[in-house]
């Protein structure tokens, strides 16, 4: 399998990865776009024709973003932790979806549990998305040629799928090894969401979209990234917009990317945050957890 490396790096934004694409007559979804990276990615999409639903909480931000956005923006609400407003929001959806962007997420909370049990970053960044993607597979189908992105972050280093415990119930609870947990999950979900779906004309790839100072942040308790390894949220979106349009990875999925190129898969963690380990891309843990996920939505 041949690694995809493209002309885009570190530095690229978002607007230059999509430079002379047109998406005239696409949709595309981004979950989390009325803040951070969201933002930029749906700007971007959006700048080549696409029609793009912000998927939101707080919908008067959504629709303060969707008005600053030149271009065919919507908002509609949507909180990944409550399954009844991911319900609505799909059973509402009824057209062709061409991109469905998972960027939503919540990052070392204080330890929380949902209504069901579940532990937050789990059931925010894994569960909501997983249960969205799946409530969206027809019309993702319909489109033809439909592409999830699926944004998860280096710190999967923190931690495996802890498939005995995924919601600290016998661990003492780190809001670290959760985080990590989540983001390895965002992962093994594009491995086997391809794996699934691939037949149906729907691949999934996953990214890390580098440290980036946005709203994502607020429960860190202010810690830094040193300078020389910031992005901007122009340059922290440009692996998102490049895994939703690049020709490069027509009909390719199941792969984690980095700084705009396909990340290597290391035996140790790497301190630049480029590499990727290998439980996160296990195809028996990706079949593992899309199962163990299905059980817990009751499906």
């Amino acid at each position: 399998m041949t690694r995809i490396v493209t002309p885009f790096d570190i530095h690229s934004t978002a607007a230059e990865v999509i430079a002379g694409i047109d998406l005239t007559g696409k949709r595309a979804i981004v979950t989390g776009g009325a803040s951070g990276i969201g933002v930029e990615t749906a700007r971007a999409l959006a700048s080549a024709g696409a029609a793009v639903t912000l998927a939101v909480r707080d919908v008067e931000a959504g629709k303060q973003v969707a008005e600053e956005i030149a271009g065919d923006v919507d908002v509609r609400l949507l909180d990944l932790a409550d399954h009844d407003t991911i319900h609505s929001f799909t059973a509402g959806w009824d057209r062709p979806l061409d991109i469905l962007v998972n960027n939503a997420g919540v990052m070392a909370t204080p330890e929380t549990y949902t209504d069901r049990g579940w532990e937050l970053q789990f059931a925010t960044n894994h569960l909501g998305h997983f249960a969205l993607a799946l409530g969206l597979h027809d019309a993702l189908a319909a489109a033809g040629n439909a592409r999830i992105v699926s944004v998860s972050s280096s710190a999967l280093y923190a931690s495996p799928v802890i498939f005995d415990d995924l919601h600290f119930r016998y661990r003492t609870y780190d809001k670290w090894e959760a985080y990590g947990q989540s983001k390895t999950a965002n992962v093994l979900f594009a491995v086997e969401a391809t794996n699934r779906w691939a037949g149906d004309g729907i691949t999934a790839n996953s990214l890390m979209p580098g440290a980036i100072a946005t709203n994502l942040q607020r429960h860190t308790g202010g810690a830094q990234t040193p300078p020389e390894k910031r992005k901007t949220v122009e340059q922290g979106a440009s692996t998102s917009v490049l895994l939703a349009i690049s020709p490069l990875l027509e009909g390719i999925g199941g792969r984690y990317f980095v700084n705009n190129s396909e990340a290597e898969v290391v035996d140790r963690r790497t301190d630049d945050m480029t590499g990727v380990a290998p439980y996160a891309l296990d195809p028996a843990n990706a079949a593992r957890l899309w199962d163990v996920s299905l059980g817990l939505l009751g499906q």
